[in-house]
């Protein structure tokens, strides 16, 4: 118990010192474009409705899609590590899914 409490505390007082040294640290220097409302190349002063391309939307949910792979590959030789077979199958399982996703997207015209 002692030990848990040791470790609490010692947690605790670094983050505190941290958060604190975090704070006091940084010379804040803002200039007008830091100031801005928007600091991504858009007019302030224009439109805030301004129309997006479908393309960015398309590129958006391909790079989502491709994220999720990964998401879904890199864990897997540590989920199956007693069956390396099981691991191999599941792997090209979801690689074929997403092939076959990318396949339709391509043949309906999707990409172009």
């Amino acid at each position: 118990m002692n030990l848990i409490m040791a470790m609490l505390t010692t947690t605790v007082l670094l983050s505190i010192l941290l958060i604190a040294v975090g704070f006091w640290l940084p010379i804040s220097m803002p200039d007008y474009e830091k100031l801005s409302p928007y600091e991504c190349g858009f007019d302030p002063l224009g439109s805030a409705r301004l129309p997006f391309s479908i393309r960015f939307f398309l590129v958006a949910i391909l790079f989502l899609l491709f994220d999720l792979e990964i998401a879904l590959l890199l864990p897997t030789p540590w989920a199956t590590q007693e069956n390396p077979m099981t691991m191999i199958i599941w792997s090209i399982t979801i690689l074929l899914l997403l092939t076959a996703g990318l396949m339709y997207e391509w043949a309906q015209g999707g990409l172009e």
